[in-house]
């Protein structure tokens, strides 16, 4: 359509037709774009028979021109109330399920008498929940507020992970650390979804990599943390530093949750922080990420589309490779660095430079790839080391 001929309405002011929805056509001052062509209007207006409701009660019949100014005006206030959340639950979630690999070497092994293969199932039980429970979690993502299932979500896994001090054997951290692994299966895909369905095409990158970071700021702030509780002595103590560390992460994560489903919205069209106009431009500003924004309707032909596309399965591979070595070398971090003979509070605090080089990492990558606009290339160098 790039070559296609538009022209504006005059006079000025700006003007889009908000009527049908039933709308203040005053609250959008936006350029009205209109094609001289009548076959070209057709293809350039929305099919609103394909759109989800909600959306469609915000979309404009055609393109809006925003300022950059208001653009940035609402950029600021996504990332005050969405970006903010994304961010610090991602942390709290990777320290949550990090909180194991600290533990290990506070004398949790030997107070819940673990032998053989019994703590390496502790984290591959996680995992096995995660997998098991993602597909349900991806249609629940799309059918319920994202941002209810997600507090919820972060209330439950913070009670399960406050109820692993008073575990005593195998069994019970199995069955804790399982539910937990469901419960915090919401992270990621809600996270996705909400970047692609909050942000543009060109800020995504920056967007993700703000969250993914976490799993390295967990790492340096867990270690600091870590530290601190491995100062608890038990005796005096009534309560030993392993289980002191799940008490507090769980108790202040589940009022972290409390304030997600007070402070988070579901959506730019359920916004109330959000003024009606405002949801217009919101809907407005992600019009060319051409994804869609949200859609609780399944279409076949776009799951088959998908399986038959190799970048797919690309990415699949990519997924694969970079996840496996990490997974357990996350859970036996600390066990691996004790092991050259370091003491336990020399440990903790060793596992922050790992955290250090993830951010960098992440970081580095990120402006590459804003620099060049080459996401493969920069993936396959990453990947390659």
């Amino acid at each position: 359509m790039a070559d296609e001929k538009i022209s504006t309405t005059n006079p000025p002011p700006p003007y889009v037709d908000l009527s049908r929805k039933g709308v203040d056509p005053e609250i959008a001052p936006a350029v009205h774009a209109e094609h001289e062509d009548n076959d070209t209007i057709k293809k350039d207006h929305m099919d609103f028979n394909r759109v989800d409701k909600e959306v469609a009660k915000y979309a404009s019949d055609v393109g809006i021109n925003i300022p950059h100014e208001e653009n940035s005006r609402l950029k600021r206030r996504i990332d005050k109330r969405v970006l903010s959340i994304m961010v610090f639950t991602y942390f709290l979630q990777a320290l949550d399920k990090g909180t194991m690999s600290f533990a290990s070497i506070m004398e949790l092994p030997k107070d819940t008498h673990l032998k053989g293969q019994e703590f390496s199932w502790l984290t591959t039980c996680i995992y096995i929940a995660v997998l098991i429970v993602e597909y349900p979690t991806n249609w629940l993502i799309q059918r319920i507020p994202i941002a209810k299932y997600l507090g919820v979500s972060i209330i439950l896994w913070g009670t399960t992970l406050a109820l692993h001090s008073v575990a005593k054997n195998f069994t019970a951290l199995v069955i804790l650390r399982t539910l937990l692994g469901i419960f915090e299966a919401v992270c990621q895909p809600a996270f996705v979804y909400l970047s692609s369905m909050w942000y543009k095409r060109e800020e995504q990158a920056a967007t993700v990599s703000y969250w993914y970071m976490m799993n390295g700021m967990q790492q340096i702030v867990g270690g600091l943390l870590a530290y601190c509780f491995t100062l608890i002595k038990s005796p005096p103590s009534p309560i030993k530093s392993w289980q002191a560390i799940f008490i507090g992460y769980g108790a202040f994560s589940v009022l972290w949750g409390v304030f997600v489903l007070i402070w988070m919205p579901d959506s730019p069209m359920r916004a109330k922080c959000f003024t009606e106009r405002d949801k217009i431009l919101l809907v407005e500003r992600v019009r060319s990420n051409q994804t869609g924004m949200q859609n609780k309707t399944f279409r076949r032909e776009q799951m088959w589309e998908a399986f038959l596309d190799p970048q797919m399965w690309c990415y699949c591979l990519i997924a694969i490779c970079t996840t496996l070595p990490t997974s357990g070398l996350g859970a036996f971090a600390n066990i691996i660095i004790k092991g050259f003979h370091f003491t336990t509070l020399q440990t903790q605090l060793l596992a922050m430079v790992l955290g250090a080089y993830i951010i960098l990492v992440l970081l580095s990558s990120t402006w590459l790839v804003q620099r060049t606009r080459q996401n493969t290339l920069v993936m396959g160098i990453y990947v390659a080391p």
